[in-house]
């Protein structure tokens, strides 16, 4: 059987990114954590933890991180039936993406984690990429583009984003007066959230263009916008942050008619409890356009 003591260490190892700041979310020193970590791995016969170049787990390890997270769930569940058990708040770590962080979530699900008691561990994750963090065993769940369910998972349509490539007035005077064209596109600088963002592409293909374009990179949701309220450049923002904006004649999109679609799919494993199944269907009654 597995001691969940060490499971535990080494969830909280991952999620702290270091053993100093496990100690200190357990109540332990960095040495006990360590310890933990070693016995686990003496228990199993083979490493869960790789320390260079960077802190992850292995490939067992990720696995037992999965198991521990599916665990948590059910055990929370359990405690609804048998209320004699110590009750603790359950902690559901999930992937997310900026941009529906920074929009839709928290009014989707305020009143359902108030309800339930429950805490929320977001990584904030690109939707292309988020589903890595659930096949790794790093979240029980994720928000991502995929469609494609991973083995073990339950994968959920939540609807769509739009997004609409923005600027001001005045840049795509400065830039855009003659329409969309390849010459533009080398010239004007765009903005992008990060090394995995693939909208300001996708849009490009959309519209024709297939060339390298000057960007910004700007891993904020809210500084995203501001820098393109600021006049440094344009970028693809969610339709339902960036209305007032428009409305306002602060921003304005460089192609209307072409927004991009973006399908939005909720994954999680299958059997980790009722909570997770009840947060799935608050989500899905979200109906995201």
């Amino acid at each position: 059987m597995l001691d969940y003591k060490l499971l535990e260490a080494l969830a909280t190892v991952i999620e702290c990114d270091g053993f100093e700041r496990a100690g200190d979310a357990l109540g332990l020193s960095q040495s006990a954590v360590s310890q933990r970590i070693k016995a686990l791995e003496i228990r199993l016969g083979q490493p869960v933890l790789l320390r260079h170049p960077h802190l992850q787990p292995t490939p067992a390890g990720r696995r037992l991180l999965n198991h521990y997270q599916q665990v948590q769930l059910l055990e929370r569940d359990l405690r609804g039936t048998l209320p004699t058990l110590e009750e603790a708040s359950p902690r559901l770590r999930i992937a997310l993406n900026a941009d529906s962080l920074a929009t839709w979530w928290a009014d989707t699900i305020g009143r359902f984690c108030q309800s339930e008691g429950l805490l929320l561990d977001i990584v904030i994750e690109d939707q292309d990429v988020g589903l890595k963090r659930l096949r790794d065993g790093d979240v029980a769940a994720c928000l991502c583009a995929s469609a494609q369910p991973i083995a073990g998972a339950r994968c959920v349509p939540l609807g769509k984003m739009l997004y609409h490539p923005c600027a001001t007035p005045d840049y795509i005077e400065r830039y855009f007066s003659q329409g969309l064209s390849a010459d533009a596109f080398q010239r004007a600088p765009a903005i992008v959230f990060g090394p995995h963002d693939q909208l300001q592409h996708r849009f490009l293909a959309q519209v024709g263009y297939h060339g390298a374009f000057p960007y910004h990179l700007c891993p904020s949701s809210e500084g995203f916008l501001r820098l393109a309220a600021a006049g440094m450049g344009y970028g693809m923002m969610p339709w339902m942050q960036v209305a007032p904006w428009v409305e306002k004649g602060l921003l304005a999109s460089l192609a209307p008619e072409q927004p991009l679609e973006i399908p939005l799919y909720w994954h999680f494993w299958r059997h980790s409890g009722q909570v997770l199944e009840r947060l799935t269907q608050v989500l899905g009654e979200a109906r995201l356009q």
